[in-house]
């Protein structure tokens, strides 16, 4: 019987409780400002969009306020009650600064609960997903760590109606969920603040939320970092083969070129558009430079190769067969040809010890023994002794073996400590 009692008892105080109660009037109207505590109970955060630069978060977003005009002389601390109330008596009319496509939850009905304390203490809850703005500055990209502020306030009230606190001050009015994880960032800090803004020429009271946001550089080590420096240490092989074989490391240097191209057009469609270089782009630039300067090392080589350092020429030779003297008198065609139509050649060691052909001898020699056989002299020019020759390596091959990786590793080196120093910094 006595929960029957207070069950009427406090029916009749609600049904008295809004007599002559005027919504569109503040509490306190006149008077001081409405002081209205505000704190979040953060349930998720996500997806983190760098290409829109927005942020979305799910939350439970709480404010509380005094209005003694709905004290109730009631044995209850606390009154749940229905949101249809709400329509009726005043509240705060909140609004997120940097919102954007923000949404109240209503499956299966509206996520929001209405309590008023016996004493006129009103507590409104609702649970919103909120998609809000985020000014990122990528120049760290991808070891960046990005500020995402979330900022609210009155819209229409200025700083001298409704001002907005904390409800349990700077550091235990935003609450976590336990399960709560990011798949790109880590929530490393979550700063309060409390400020006045100038909105539409009046101050207004606004909270802002500050979200630090690490972010992972997993995905790029893997897809992006890890790929551009394998195919600079494959562009290195080059340097271990022969200057001889022009077409390998011409294709060589160029497929590595044009493979890390490719890479970077594929990952580049996911990559934030900015106008500015970002970390990512100092490193794949990098990587260019140093597969590239492996195809001019090979120029360089080329270019300063001379004549007579190529491969032995094909010919067969006598075990007792003496050094060919060539001459413009005595030495004619038939005298280097064997019975079976071959040239002989004086035996060799391996690998020779001395290169005694001049500069083109061999290359003018080959050209004009191929021509004809009807001239039995040979010319002036090619006078001299005639001596097989094996491959030879470039003094700069050797060094760019050594200097290539050292300094690859030192810039890499560089590279990370400078971005990684930069971002925390911040």
């Amino acid at each position: 019987m006595s929960d029957g009692k207070t069950a009427v008892n406090i029916s009749n105080v609600l049904d008295t409780l809004l007599e002559g109660y005027d919504k569109r009037l503040r509490p306190g109207f006149g008077g001081e400002a409405v002081v209205v505590n505000a704190d979040l109970s953060l349930r998720s955060m996500g997806p983190i969009s760098e290409l829109d630069m927005i942020y979305t978060l799910d939350c439970y977003f709480r404010q509380r306020w005094m209005d003694r005009r709905l004290a109730m002389n009631v044995s209850l601390e606390n009154l749940t009650l229905g949101i249809k109330i709400l329509e009726r008596i005043w509240h705060p009319d909140t609004v997120f600064y940097n919102g954007q496509k923000s949404y109240l939850h209503a499956i299966t009905s509206h996520n929001r609960f209405l309590r008023i304390g016996a004493n006129g203490t009103v507590l409104f809850s609702q649970r919103l997903t909120i998609q809000a703005t985020c000014r990122m500055h990528l120049e760290n990209f991808p070891m960046d760590i990005q500020h995402c502020p979330l900022m609210f306030g009155s819209f229409a009230y200025s700083i001298e109606d409704v001002e907005y606190n904390w409800r349990y001050g700077q550091s235990k009015s935003i609450e976590l969920a336990p399960d709560l994880r990011l798949s790109q960032f880590d929530l490393v800090g979550f700063p309060l603040t409390n400020y006045t803004r100038l909105v539409k020429g009046d101050l207004h009271s606004v909270l802002c939320v500050t979200f630090k946001l690490s972010r992972h550089a997993g995905y790029f080590l893997i897809n992006l970092y890890l790929p551009c420096c394998l195919l600079v240490v494959l562009s290195w092989v080059s340097f271990w083969i022969n200057r001889e074989a022009t077409a390998d490391r011409i294709a060589l240097g160029s497929l590595t070129v044009l493979t890390m191209t490719i890479l970077g057009i594929e990952n580049k469609s996911q990559l934030p558009k900015v106008s500015y270089i970002t970390a990512l782009d100092v490193y794949v630039a990098l990587c260019f430079v140093f597969a590239i300067a492996t195809t001019i090392e090979f120029a360089v080589v080329h270019y300063f190769t001379k004549y007579g350092t190529g491969e032995p020429l094909m010919l067969s030779s006598d075990e007792d067969s003496s050094e060919d003297e060539i001459s413009e008198e005595n030495t004619s065609l038939d005298s280097l040809t064997l019975q079976n139509g071959k040239f002989k050649v004086q035996d060799y060691p391996w690998p020779p010890n001395a290169v005694n052909v001049k500069v083109g001898v061999l290359a003018k020699l080959c050209h004009c023994l191929t021509r004809t056989k009807t001239k039995g002299v040979v010319p002036k020019a090619y006078k001299g002794k005639v001596s097989v020759f094996s491959n030879s390596v470039s003094q700069v091959d050797r060094a760019s073996r050594v200097l290539f990786p050292l300094t690859f590793t030192i810039s890499n080196v560089v590279y990370c400590i400078a971005y990684y120093l930069w971002a925390f910094s911040e």
